[in-house]
């Protein structure tokens, strides 16, 4: 069994449920308390073991870029007025030189279409996909929880969640086999299905770790749910082909990709610091 070394991030969205906010920032680099989304599914996927950090940038994501790079300016004066700890947190996360590669999606098409730009710089290796969007909060990181299971089965294994009956034309859709209550062995997908001909109730979230044989079956281009092109309708081709499992992992997942959700995420991260809970603790009370 191959090791899982690679991570794709697909950050090219425009972010427009955030305008005017992300008109000229990068969703990505929204800051849940005190740092941007993108790092904490970085810093997930170095938890989990990923050694390469493959981002699927568009047009205007220069600053998520330079927050991976080194900040010579910065890191002068943090030097020269001996704040030591501050240094030391400004380096803990970021990746070592040469492991952060990106590359560009030109046109809006998809997340296959994303995923499948990072075909040659994945190339023959199972990789794992991450989606800023989603946050896990959980003591153990969502993708090191999949690590393990992927240890025991191989193939592909995809994050996923029961979601309520009436709201699986939000998601992507398991058709399942056998469940034991943590682990399920997939037998078909479908992409935001109406709740009328959902196959379950148990949906993929942001979290996959896949087999490079998805690259063949996204180059076919094949136009699915919103005519784009789906991660979610390539995923399902494989379906016999490799062994293929959902995963019910341990957290509580957080969806920033609109406002609320944004809100409600850092509400839960920030009560977890305990420099902060007590007193916003107290702010939520007199509201």
């Amino acid at each position: 069994m191959d090791t899982v070394r690679k991570a794709v991030f697909p950050v090219a969205g425009l972010g427009t449920r955030f305008l005017p906010a992300t008109k000229a920032m990068p969703k990505e680099m929204l800051t849940i308390v005190d740092r941007p989304l993108i790092q904490y599914v970085v810093e997930e996927a170095k938890a989990a073991g990923i050694e390469e950090f493959i981002f699927v940038t568009g047009r205007g994501k220069s600053s998520l870029e330079d927050h991976f790079d080194m900040a010579y300016e910065l890191e002068d004066t943090l030097s020269k007025r001996d704040k030591v700890q501050q240094l030391e947190d400004l380096h803990a996360w970021l990746p070592d030189a040469g492991h952060v590669i990106y590359t560009r999606q030109q046109a809006p098409l998809g997340l296959g279409h994303a995923v499948w730009c990072a075909r040659h710089i994945v190339g023959n290796e199972p990789f794992a996909v991450l989606l800023p969007d989603e946050l896990v909060l959980s003591d153990t990181p969502c993708l090191k929880q999949m690590m393990g299971v992927y240890a025991q089965v191989g193939g592909n294994v995809l994050a996923t969640m029961d979601v309520p009956k009436d709201q699986t034309n939000r998601y992507g859709i398991l058709a399942i086999a056998k469940d034991d209550g943590r682990k399920v062995e997939v037998t078909g997908l479908v992409e935001k299905p109406d709740p009328s001909d959902a196959p379950s109730n148990l949906s993929i979230t942001g979290r996959y770790i896949l087999q490079p044989e998805v690259f063949g079956h996204l180059s076919k281009k094949e136009r699915g749910a919103g005519n784009e092109i789906q991660l979610t309708d390539a995923m399902a081709k494989m379906i016999g082909s490799h062994p293929f499992h959902g995963y019910r992992f341990d957290g509580e997942r957080h969806d920033c990709g609109h406002a609320l959700g944004f809100l409600k995420a850092n509400m839960a991260f920030a009560l977890q610091r305990d420099e902060l809970a007590a007193d916003l603790k107290e702010f939520l009370k007199d509201l």
